[in-house]
């Protein structure tokens, strides 16, 4: 591919250059962003700088591209024929990552979200989608376990679900009490989960957060 190619490219706007890149940008977005860059003590005109707010803008537009979608429509299409099936499916260790509401600084994590099928089960990469739906807007980390267990629940109708979500949060890790290290674990349990003791342990000893 040649330089000019490359700049053309759609796949990743900081390789392109020229005003057509940050058309769509509304000027007091790439004005707000000189004007923090200036407030920390640096030059937003610098040759290093001057490309920046436009940068900025188009990632953060993709950071919270899940205000632009329903995350419950990944729950549409569900399979009735499971040859009788009727036992936990489990989607572990699914990365996320997300932001702060707070300090806007990176949570960056894994979920495990598991739900007992009552009479149909929804594809497994559609689980991951729902996750990445409500992770990428602003959040704090209890609503986005919320988030996720209540959507299944309503979409699917399943007897129990289970979600689990360990994360590192940068706004403790990099600023602030500036404790690298810590992980936060929160979880949210429906149905079976929530009522039967039993139920709540297996499925958590299938997570590999368990008493086991």
């Amino acid at each position: 591919m040649t330089e000019d190619e490359q700049r053309a490219s759609p796949d990743d706007g900081d390789l392109v250059r020229g005003e057509d890149r940050d058309a769509n940008i509304p000027g007091e977005v790439l004005a707000a962003i000189r004007t923090l860059i200036e407030w920390t003590g640096d030059d937003p005109a610098r040759e290093g700088l001057v490309d920046t707010p436009g940068r900025v803008a188009r990632a953060w537009k993709e950071y919270c591209q899940g205000y632009d979608e329903n995350p419950g429509s990944h729950l549409s299409r569900v399979f009735e024929e499971v040859g009788g099936y009727d036992e936990i499916v489990l989607l572990r260790d699914i990365p996320f990552q997300s932001h702060c509401e707070h300090h806007m600084a990176p949570i960056i994590g894994k979920a495990h979200i598991a739900y007992l099928p009552k009479s149909h089960v929804v594809g497994i990469s559609k689980l991951a989608r729902v996750l990445h739906g409500f992770a990428r807007r602003l959040q704090v980390q209890e609503r986005l376990t919320a988030e996720v267990a209540d959507c299944i629940w309503e979409k699917l109708q399943p007897l129990g679900v289970a979600v689990v979500i360990e994360a590192t949060h940068a706004c403790m890790t990099a600023r602030g009490v500036r404790t690298p290290g810590v992980t936060m674990t929160t979880s949210r349990m429906m149905g079976v989960f929530r009522d039967d003791e039993r139920s709540r342990d297996e499925v958590l000893n299938l997570m590999g957060v368990g008493k086991g």
